[in-house]
């Protein structure tokens, strides 16, 4: 029975120091990402604001999903306005950058189309973020190293590594969706085309099979008057 209780004891001691150690490693979430789909009219252009801070990384990526060609004028400006990256008359891009404290503005030009609004679709992967805490600090939660035979930084690694790869499939299959949502717009954008000048061409063979006839039927026509 005594040797139960001491089972038990030494297995709650060693579940409270990995929870302990799963809460403090779980706290380093320095990668944040976000996804926006919005139309943008014809002749307008739409900006957006992030607030990012200094030796950080910002990567955006966009994609046009559907509008008469496809296409956006896309640039990013830094906090003092300089313009950083520029895109003129493309369909899909991807830009990374290192940040400075301030908020950076990246916006989308549609104001080269008078008559085809676009469906637009983008992606913000912040990095670093958390750039103000001391990374050696989840140091001073652990207690009772030598009681366990693992070392901490393997752990930390092992979950970062997790979490990297696990957020890269997530924007991997974000991205797959809006590759797909633009090819299922453009197929539907080529069946009506289709749909629509099949039936132009219908009519057109129609009125000139009537025509035909009509001309037929006249060379035979008898059109002298015929004396009773």
């Amino acid at each position: 029975m005594e040797l139960v209780r001491a089972f038990l004891c030494v297995l709650s001691v060693f579940m409270s120091l990995v929870s302990e150690r799963f809460v403090v490693l779980a706290a380093f979430s320095q990668s944040m990402d976000s996804d926006f789909t919005f139309t943008l009219p014809a002749g307008r252009k739409e900006c957006f604001y992030q607030t990012m801070k200094k030796d950080a990384s910002l990567e955006i990526e966009y994609q046009v999903l559907d509008g008469a060609g496809l296409d956006v004028d896309f640039f990013i400006s830094s906090p003092s306005g300089q313009l950083l990256f520029s895109d003129y008359r493309k369909s899909d891009g991807v830009h990374t950058l290192e940040t400075e404290d301030g908020d950076y503005m990246f916006c989308f030009d549609n104001t080269f189309s008078a008559v085809s609004e676009k469906l637009i679709f983008f992606e913000l992967i912040l990095d670093n973020m958390d750039g103000d805490e001391d990374p050696d600090n989840w140091k001073e939660y652990v207690h009772g190293t030598d009681i366990l035979d693992m070392k901490l930084e393997d752990i930390m690694d092992t979950i970062n590594n997790v979490k990297s790869r696990l957020g890269k499939s997530v924007q991997i299959q974000t991205m797959l969706r809006a590759f797909e949502a633009r090819d299922r717009n453009l197929q539907e954008s080529n069946f009506d085309r289709v749909n629509f000048w099949s039936v132009i061409n219908l009519v057109v063979m129609v009125l000139v099979s009537a025509l035909q006839v009509y001309l037929v039927r006249s060379l035979f026509e008898d059109k002298r008057k015929v004396r009773t």
